[in-house]
């Protein structure tokens, strides 16, 4: 049996976790999409269902982990009661695990490529915003390219895990994250001097109800409730491994609580950053995915010192990218260790091999594979590849981790307040509606986040006829 590691610091634990939730769903998807539902109404809704939804499915994960010292490749064969079938639910984790990294070194190879792009030739800068916003979709049709950058991410990543807990991912995602916090305060106080940003100011911190009216309340609902799942990388073994390597000294509220308000105040900033920016220069803060790639550029071309900052921007996109990356390769080398008593610079090889190769049918679903499309026109391997993970198993997995630990066919919920609780911190008061709400209201919330999920992709007619 290899020897358990564990973190040299809880800021480690709490960097290294809070990198996990802090990607591309932070700093690429919440600008656009609180643009998109009304700014500052938005984020309100967002930060409740934050605080009731995600938070406590978060501290499950951790109980989990910290409670088997095992990801999932053990952690439920540990605690699950003799003749159970819980640890039949930690391959599909992993599964799940493997297909966003399927797709997330790809767009991890886009921030790469950008930030490489801005530092050594910074053509970006002398186009027009239609030339701008073709240079992205010439980007996407260049097969050898995007391979190259995602091999580029892969490599970068699993050379990190290569080193060891302590030596590799502790350590160096302390870096990244510290110089991801920097850089994005030095941006948001250069764009909210732009002359114009005050507009965008006041679109992102004063809520306007009337605004989630015109976009549907409904529809606005359902999307603060599915950012404040999707936000934390909750369902997927990929906190519970962090769990694992952490001590009892502090409550797992306490923990998980900092590392919401790191994730939150990562997502505010960059937020901070990207609308007021829009504003200033006359551009929607609602163009979608394409907001980082198309529109931003076009900022930076005019700003001041535009090339620097078009830079700094693209490297803080690019660690939060891998720290993403890290944490979540290190849970697949666990699952090896753990599960298969694997040695850990032998399993990163074998990973190194495997995501390379599972990784090209995204890279090259824009180009060589354009003519699979799953979901009908203009979708791609990605989307599949992201439904997959974010429609399907994050929400199936979520509802493991709370059944388990909230089920008497499962952990049990003495067992679980007893984790959460050991230590100290903030702790769960054993509430009889507090136990009500974990062991009923919450699966049922995942349930329907799962089945509205389904017929928003599949019957449209039917998504849209519950909103109204």
């Amino acid at each position: 049996m290899l020897k358990r590691e564990h973190f040299k610091s809880r800021l480690g634990f709490i960097l290294i976790a809070a990198g996990c939730a802090i990607g591309l769903g932070n700093v690429w998807r919440f600008p656009f999409i609180t643009g998109q539902y009304g700014g500052a109404a938005f984020v309100l809704i967002y930060l409740f269902f934050l605080l009731i939804f995600g938070f406590p499915i978060l501290v499950m994960e951790f109980v989990v982990g910290r409670s088997s010292r095992f990801g999932v490749g053990k952690s439920f064969n540990v605690l699950e009661k003799p003749g159970q079938k819980w640890h039949l639910a930690g391959v599909p984790m992993i599964v799940a695990n493997y297909l966003l990294m399927m797709f997330y070194t790809t767009v991890t190879g886009w921030m790469l490529f950008y930030f490489y792009r801005m530092v050594t030739m910074g053509d970006l800068m002398n186009l027009t915003p239609a030339e701008v916003g073709a240079e992205f979709g010439k980007m996407l049709g260049n097969g050898p390219l995007l391979v190259f950058w995602m091999i580029v991410a892969t490599l970068a990543g699993l050379s990190i895990v290569a080193l060891g807990l302590q030596r590799g991912v502790e350590r160096v995602t302390k870096v990244m994250m510290s110089a991801l916090l920097i850089i994005m305060g030095i941006l948001a106080i250069r764009v909210l001097a732009l002359p114009g940003a005050s507009e965008g100011i006041k679109f992102y911190l004063l809520p306007d109800f009337a605004k989630i009216k015109e976009a549907g309340i409904g529809e606005v609902v359902f999307a603060a409730l599915g950012q404040s799942f999707f936000t934390l990388s909750i369902g997927i073994g990929s906190m519970s491994i962090f769990g694992s390597y952490i001590k009892s000294k502090h409550t797992l509220l306490t923990e998980a609580a900092n590392i919401c308000i790191l994730d939150t105040g990562v997502a505010f900033i960059a937020g901070l950053i990207i609308i007021p920016a829009c504003f200033a220069f006359g551009l929607k803060p609602d163009a979608g995915p394409g907001l980082i790639f198309a529109t931003l550029p076009n900022v930076f071309a005019q700003m001041p010192a535009g090339r620097v900052c078009g830079a700094a921007f693209f490297l803080f996109m690019a660690f939060a990218a891998l720290s993403t990356l890290v944490a979540v390769f290190e849970n697949i080398v666990a699952y090896w260790m753990d599960a298969h008593n694997v040695e850990r610079k032998k399993a990163v090889r074998w990973n190194c091999f495997a995501i390379v190769l599972l990784s090209l049918p995204c890279a090259l679903g824009f180009n060589v594979l354009s003519g699979f499309q799953p979901f009908g026109p203009g979708s791609c391997v990605l989307d599949l590849e992201d439904f997959l993970v974010s429609n399907t198993l994050l929400p199936l997995g979520s509802l493991v981790f709370v059944l388990f630990c909230n089920s008497r066919y499962g952990w049990g919920q003495d067992k679980f307040f007893e984790e959460a609780n050991a230590g100290v911190g903030m702790k769960f008061p054993k509430l009889a509606v507090l136990r009500f709400y974990f062991r009923w209201i919450l699966p049922l919330i995942i349930f329907v986040i799962f089945v509205l999920g389904y017929l928003q992709k599949f019957a449209p007619s039917v998504y849209d006829k519950i909103f109204g």
